[in-house]
């Protein structure tokens, strides 16, 4: 049986039905683990729940929410093969965190949630956001364009010495809006080695459409970096403005991330986690015009159950974990237990017809 959801249906998402609408309707959706798994089960499986190993679509029901796969009985879960795999933490507080991550503009640190949630630790607070975080990168998402504005800013606080782009002991990140007459767009924010042509121009592709009009200060490595691209540079030095005047959006865009990594984090932007802090606040500017914040909790939740899991270790050697996607396509499934719950009870099961 396909379950119905905005995207199988054409219609957008709506607060109250597909995603809570507020923190207490957050509290009285979610309050045990069972409607948490079967929220992600929805989310998982949008089109029926299939096999992860052999991708059958044919499954059993089994006890705690699992299944069995008919054809090379594989036993798993919603949960099997996400960043919530193995976790033993409840999945009530895992979807309280991610709340309180996407509700604000600022995010959360480790600290102050464990002060507030029923954490047994701060180094479990950390890992549960260093794995939310893992899921936020901006990999599938697409590229920017228009007119984009492009700059390099350096983060790590204060030391003596050279400043600029020959600035030493500190991180240079890369940074991207799109621009308009009616307001400023998506970003990027990513850190690169140095501000060569090379660097600047792996940036750029990685980010930005081709053919789109790159605007940014007059630095000479910009030349052989936009090939493909539109270019607008802007003089510092000839057109009498400060930088920030010269290019602002991506300057406030700057000042933005590092308001939020000096207040949320206390200023720690280290190299080995300072990409993780970046791709946080990409996803929630992004996403800034959304009418509720219960939408961007749900699109958290989606890339959740879409990508593969990241373990503590994974997060303290390696900050960037490889994606590993989990297997599964769409097709007919059997109703699982956890579904048979009146739809008034769980609005996210409820018909697309009787809610329009």
């Amino acid at each position: 049986m396909t379950q119905p959801t905005p995207e199988s249906t054409g219609n957008r998402p709506l607060a109250g039905r597909d995603y809570p609408a507020d923190l207490a309707q957050l509290l009285a959706w979610f309050s045990d683990d069972e409607s948490c798994v079967d929220y992600l089960q929805w989310l998982r499986w949008p089109e029926g729940i299939c096999c992860p190993r052999c991708l059958s679509a044919f499954v059993n029901n089994e006890p705690d929410n699992r299944f069995r796969c008919k054809k090379c009985w594989y036993r798993f879960s919603a949960t099997a093969g996400t960043i919530f795999d193995k976790t033993r933490t409840p999945l009530t507080v895992w979807f309280q965190t991610a709340w309180l991550m996407t509700a604000g503009k600022s995010g959360v640190c480790a600290a102050h949630l464990h002060r507030v949630l029923p954490i047994s630790s701060y180094q479990t607070a950390w890992s549960m956001l260093g794995k939310l975080r893992s899921v936020m990168s901006t990999q599938d998402s697409s590229l920017l364009s228009g007119r984009v504005e492009v700059d390099e800013s350096f983060f790590g606080g204060h030391r003596p010495g050279r400043t600029g782009r020959g600035a030493a002991g500190k991180t240079l990140v890369a940074g991207a809006i799109e621009i308009a007459e009616d307001g400023w767009g998506r970003a990027r924010l990513a850190i690169i080695p140095d501000a060569s042509a090379a660097s600047l121009r792996e940036f750029i592709t990685a980010n930005i459409a081709p053919g789109s009009t790159i605007v940014s200060d007059g630095w000479r490595g910009y030349g052989n970096a936009v090939e493909g691209y539109a270019h607008e540079p802007v003089s510092v030095w000839k057109s009498g403005l400060e930088a920030h005047a010269s290019l602002p959006a991506v300057h406030r865009l700057f000042a933005l991330v590092k308001r939020m990594i000096e207040g949320t984090y206390q200023g720690s932007g280290s190299v080995g986690h300072l990409q993780e802090y970046l791709d946080e606040f990409v996803f929630r500017f992004n996403r800034r015009h959304s009418t509720h914040r219960g939408l961007v909790f749900m699109r958290l939740l989606e890339r959740a159950v879409k990508r593969g899991p990241v373990t503590y270790r994974n997060l303290v050697r390696k900050p960037e974990p490889k994606a590993v996607h989990p297997r599964g396509v769409s097709g007919p499934h059997a109703l699982p237990g956890s579904m048979e719950r009146e739809a008034s009870e769980r609005p996210w099961r409820s018909p697309r017809a009787t809610l329009e």
